[in-house]
């Protein structure tokens, strides 16, 4: 017999079979913004994990990163998808690679205000918003070595000098960025500065973390990195020991920037994120995550551990469109040098 109990029952259980169905719907109503950067920055000691939840407590969404394993395999995979990609923002470009991205016809403009922007050259790109930057720099362990060069020249011209570990410019941000410094200071005599440099060069290595694993181990005396890298043992380990080397022909800048894709699926909530990249919930993630300058100071300032960095007087930079032309050049002028 059918009764109002076990109609009430029926309808309980109709009414539970529902929501459960209908749960992993609602869960996946939320829309997904997928972010493509370097593991670096995704990875565990990276500040991805703070900026995705920074970002998802205001855009209702989930943010998901896509990580490539440096800066150039994040261009050569951009290349490779074309606009099959499905990447709705890109973040962890770098200056030096501008052009070259722009010219896959994949980014859109950004339409977030420059103003207020802390870099030491003006930035007007309408495609690309720079959200972290560093004057490159030799690092060196100070109680170790005692002879530090004062200048890139003299770095080069000392046949005794330190043993260094660099970064292959065909692969990594900073080697790329380190090759632009050598033709900044040497002009067309880069390509000798070079050869005589190369038989203190320990090896070139992919990326910088390699490059840096190194150095720490002892296997060189100085490493290719950024002024800001003190910071991270200073802040993190407690260890002043490590110093950027001042240079006085100045230090070559590094500008890292993020942008959307034409092909985005949420161009809505793209914009939304690059606005967020220059909020101070995202600039005050830099410092002490990326260890990195953020390109707006935020609003506590900079940590200490940044208190006692070089400061470079003098900022060597290439344009974005000068490098396009000119690096292939550059890098087959830097094989021939150190392949002898």
């Amino acid at each position: 017999m059918i009764t109002r109990r076990s109609i009430a029952s029926l309808a309980a259980g109709f009414l539970a079979g529902a929501l459960a169905l209908a749960s992993p719907a609602l869960a996946e109503g939320k829309p997904k913004l997928t972010v493509y950067s370097y593991k670096s920055f995704t990875g565990k000691y990276g500040p991805g994990k703070t900026v995705k939840e920074r970002f998802e407590a205001v855009c209702g969404c989930e943010l998901e990163w896509v990580a490539a394993d440096d800066t150039g395999a994040l261009a050569g995979r951009l290349k490779l998808e074309g606009t099959a990609t499905k990447a709705d923002v890109v973040l962890g470009l770098d200056m030096n690679l501008a052009e070259e991205a722009r010219a896959t016809g994949l980014f859109a403009p950004h339409g977030q205000s420059l103003d207020g922007l802390s870099l030491p050259v003006e930035w007007t790109d309408a495609d690309f918003v720079p959200f972290d930057y560093g004057h490159l720099a030799f690092i060196y362990d100070a109680t170790k070595l005692k002879a530090v060069p004062a200048s890139l020249k003299e770095l080069v011209d000392n046949p005794n000098g330190p043993k260094l570990v660099i970064e292959d410019p065909r692969t990594s941000a900073p080697g790329l960025g380190f090759l632009l410094w050598m033709r900044k200071v040497y002009g067309a005599d880069a390509d000798a500065a070079w050869a005589k440099l190369k038989p203190r060069v320990v090896t070139f290595t992919k990326g910088w973390s390699e490059a840096y694993e190194l150095f720490l181990k002892g296997e060189a005396d100085m490493v290719m990195s950024y002024v800001t890298s003190p910071a991270y043992h200073i802040g993190v380990e407690n260890e002043t020991k490590y110093k950027a080397a001042a240079f006085t022909e100045g230090h070559y800048l590094h500008i890292e920037i993020a942008g959307m894709t034409r092909t985005s699926k949420q161009p809505a909530l793209a914009k939304q994120f690059l606005g967020f990249v220059l909020s101070d919930g995202f600039q005050s993630a830099m410092p002490e995550g990326n260890w990195m300058v953020p390109v707006r100071l935020p609003k506590d300032g900079l940590p200490k551990s940044f208190e006692t960095l070089v400061k470079p007087a003098t900022t060597l930079l290439f344009s974005p469109a000068e490098v396009n032309a000119n690096r292939r050049a550059f890098i087959d002028g830097w094989l021939a040098a150190t392949s002898k």
